[in-house]
């Protein structure tokens, strides 16, 4: 059984999903997603929702879940810090009624937030999430007055679902209920495996699963930030103008 997120290797996040079918068979699968329709449709009677999509793993599975049961609505957060290639995969794959709503940050930005270029705790690359898919999430839900946002966040990643539930309210008045909140990693990879769902590149380009669908500049890397800048540029080549960039204003060591 694979642990948290944050402990598992790429190269045992890839050896569990190549012999997936000897680890969660399709039958339990399909009782699992059963289970979780039920409890879906359930928790949303009567109220307006929609979900949240990234186009990650954990958000394709709740996005297919969702759609089978008739939530059609979705968003996804991005930035003017995403892969093009990236991007271009969203374009091409998201969901039919999802809403793209761009943040803004941008390389200005990043010069004046330096601290956020390749965070080095867990703590900053949190803060990503909170400044872009947060952001995001607010705009869209009082823009479409909801009643609750559907996230496919997991304990098994470490997320944060609610106090003795999977449903909570912040403080801004936002309702956000995980769904997928007991799934384990195999099973979402089972999902993946089983209703063949087509995956973004940056789980190629990564070779494996172990970072999700963020912003360049949010990989979080524990050495330095040369080691940040030598990842993405291999994904994106171009990407070394905007380092020189952000070198020539001398404000972002690297």
């Amino acid at each position: 059984m694979l642990k948290q997120k944050k402990s598992i290797s790429n190269e045992t996040w890839i050896e569990t999903f190549k012999n997936i079918e000897s680890i969660v068979s399709k039958e339990e699968l399909e009782s699992l997603v059963f289970i979780t329709q039920n409890e879906i449709r359930k928790m949303i009677k009567d109220k307006k929702v929609a979900y949240a999509w990234s186009g990650g793993k954990d958000s394709l599975v709740l996005s297919s879940i969702c759609e089978s049961i008739g939530i059609n609505n979705s968003l996804i957060g991005v930035c003017d810090l995403e892969y093009t290639a990236f991007m271009e995969w969203v374009e091409q794959n998201k969901p039919n009624n999802c809403t793209v709503i761009n943040t803004k940050q941008d390389l200005e930005w990043l010069k004046k937030h330096p601290n956020m270029l390749f965070p080095q705790n867990s703590a900053t690359a949190a803060r990503w999430f909170s400044i872009v898919q947060h952001t995001a999430q607010k705009k869209y839900y009082k823009d479409n007055e909801l009643d609750m946002l559907l996230l496919g966040r997991r304990k098994a990643d470490g997320n944060y679902v609610g106090k003795q539930s999977n449903i909570y309210t912040d403080g801004k008045g936002i309702t956000r209920y995980s769904p997928l909140s007991n799934w384990k990693h195999e099973h979402i990879l089972a999902y993946i495996h089983y209703y063949n769902l087509k995956l973004p590149p940056i789980y190629k380009w990564q070779n494996g699963f172990k970072c999700g669908t963020h912003p360049w500049p949010a990989r979080q890397h524990t050495g330095t930030k040369e080691n940040g800048w030598d990842e993405v540029i291999k994904i994106q080549p171009n990407l070394i103008d905007k380092k020189k960039y952000l070198e020539s204003i001398n404000q972002i060591t690297v």
